[in-house]
C-alpha cells in the first residue's frame, strides 16, 4: 500500500470545492458494494462501478446501501457526485480525512462525517478512520478509507431480516450506521480503562522510568478518542433537530438514545482524564516517597556511624600521653561503648518511630 503523507498545504490558495485528496492511501484499488433491501427482498452485490449501482438503485423499490472502500480516488469522487447529485462542498469534505466531524443539510440530502476507531492488536495504538455517510432518498452511501469496519453486525441484522431494519426508510439505516459507530467507542473506552487499572497498579508497586512512558501513550490515546467524541454531541443533536423531509418522526426517537450514549463516552471521556493526570501525580508521588526511603536509610546510617567516627577519630590522635592506650581492657571497652552506642541510637529512632 501506498503511503501518502498528509499535507494540508496542498489546499492553500485553490477554490471551494476542489478535490485534493488529505490523508494517507489506506488501499490501492477501491471497492464499491451494494446492499438493497426490503421487507420481503434481499440483494448483496460486490465489485461494482459507480454506475452499475446507480442503474440498480434507482430502479429498485427498497433501499439501497453503497459502501465504498478507497476515496483517494478523486476520479471516482468526482463521478459519485455526478451519479448521485452529491456537492462538490460535501465531496471534499469526504476527501479530507482529518475533517472534524460534522452534520450539514442539503437541498435533498443529509451528510455526516465521523470517525471511526480500532486499537492494534496489543492495544498500544488507537487507529483513526474517517467515515463520511450520505442519506438521501431510499439511498445510503458510506466512504471509508479502507475495507473493515464496526458495521458487519448491521449487515448481518439485514441479512437476516431480524428487527426493524428490513421494515423501515434509509433514515432508520442511517441512524443505525451511526449507533453502530457510537456504540464501538464503548468498548474502546472499557479497554483503556482497564490498562489504567494496570498502571495505577504498577505505579504504586514500581515506579519504573517505562511506566511514565505508558501513561504518555494511553494519554494519547484518550485524547485521540476524545477529540473524535465531542463533536459527536453536536452532530446527534442536530440529526434530531434537523427539518429534513428525509428523517422520519419515529427515528428521532432513537436517535435521543444515541445522544444520550454520546453524552455517557464523553463523561467517561473526562473520567479518564481525570484518572490520567491522577497518576502521574501518583507516579511523582511514588518515586518522591521512595527517594525519601532512600534517604531516610542513609541519613540513619550517617546519623548512627557520627559518634562511632568521632570514637575512632579520637583514638587514632597520635599522643604520647593517652591513658587508655595502656589498659589491659581498653580495647574491648571501645567496642562495648561503640556497639552501645549504636544499638541506643536505634533504640531511640524506633521509639521515636523513624524506623
Amino acid at each position: 500500500m501506498a503511503n501518502i503523507r498528509k499535507n494540508r498545504s496542498r489546499k492553500s490558495g485553490l477554490p471551494p470545492g476542489t478535490l485534493v485528496h488529505i490523508g494517507e492511501q489506506k488501499i490501492d484499488v477501491p471497492k464499491i458494494t451494494l446492499i438493497q433491501y426490503d421487507e420481503q427482498d434481499f440483494l448483496e452485490t460486490e465489485d461494482l462501478s459507480l454506475e452499475q449501482c446507480a442503474g440498480k438503485a434507482g430502479g429498485f423499490g427498497g433501499i439501497s446501501w453503497i459502501n465504498i472502500d478507497g476515496i483517494h480516488d478523486i476520479a471516482l469522487m468526482e463521478k459519485a457526485g455526478e451519479l448521485f447529485g452529491v456537492h462538490s462542498l460535501t465531496l471534499e469534505d469526504i476527501l479530507n480525512t482529518e475533517q472534524r466531524p460534522k452534520a450539514e443539510a442539503y437541498e435533498h440530502y443529509l451528510f455526516f462525517s465521523l470517525k471511526m476507531l480500532s486499537l492494534n492488536g496489543n492495544g498500544s495504538n488507537l487507529l483513526s478512520e474517517q467515515v463520511s455517510l450520505f442519506l438521501g432518498e431510499r439511498l445510503v452511501i458510506t466512504f471509508q478509507e479502507r475495507p473493515g469496519d464496526v458495521f458487519d453486525p448491521l449487515r448481518e441484522r439485514i441479512r437476516q431480516g431480524k428487527g426493524r431494519l428490513r421494515k423501515s426508510k434509509a433514515d432508520y439505516l442511517a441512524y443505525s450506521l451511526l449507533d453502530a459507530l457510537v456504540d464501538s467507542y464503548f468498548g474502546i473506552l472499557e479497554r483503556l480503562g482497564e490498562e489504567m487499572e494496570d498502571l495505577e497498579e504498577l505505579v504504586l508497586r514500581y515506579p519504573a522510568k517505562q511506566t511514565v512512558t505508558r501513561i504518555h501513550n494511553l494519554k494519547r490515546r484518550i485524547l485521540v478518542l476524545r477529540r473524535a467524541v465531542w463533536p459527536l454531541r453536536e452532530l446527534v443533536s442536530s440529526f434530531e433537530k434537523s427539518e429534513s423531509p428525509l428523517l422520519e418522526h419515529s427515528t428521532r426517537l432513537f436517535l435521543r438514545d444515541v445522544y444520550d450514549h454520546t453524552v455517557q463516552i464523553i463523561d467517561g471521556v473526562e473520567v479518564s482524564r481525570e484518572i490520567i493526570s491522577g497518576l502521574m501525580d501518583l507516579y511523582l508521588s511514588s518515586l518522591s516517597n521512595r527517594t525519601n526511603e532512600v534517604m531516610k536509610v542513609l541519613t540513619i546510617v550517617a546519623t548512627i556511624f557520627i559518634p562511632l567516627t568521632f570514637i575512632a577519630g579520637v583514638y587514632g590522635m597520635n599522643f604520647k600521653y593517652m591513658p587508655e592506650l595502656a589498659w589491659k581492657w581498653g580495647y574491648p571497652a571501645i567496642w562495648l561503648v561503640m556497639v552501645a552506642a549504636a544499638l541506643g541510637m536505634l533504640w531511640y529512632f524506633r521509639r521515636k518511630k523513624w524506623l
